[in-house]
């Protein structure tokens, strides 16, 4: 499962509905990632992929502290 965290709403999707794979590089997800929501990808410069222990990815903005 993917989760998508975009600009205030939140999106789950199948990996197999975006078309990623285990090998795939965190820009090569997030270019599917922006293909899905019909942006251009720089407007997930910002965002980051992080990879589950379960196996799921969640793309959210990167979080900053202090």
């Amino acid at each position: 499962m993917v989760h998508i965290r975009f600009e205030g709403r939140s999106y789950d999707v199948n990996e197999n509905q975006l078309e990623i794979t285990n090998q795939m590089t965190d820009n090569a997800i997030k270019q599917r990632v922006a293909k899905y929501l019909e942006v251009k990808f720089d407007r997930l410069n910002l965002y980051v992929v992080d990879h589950r222990p379960s196996g799921d990815l969640i793309i959210r903005p990167e979080a900053v502290y202090g």
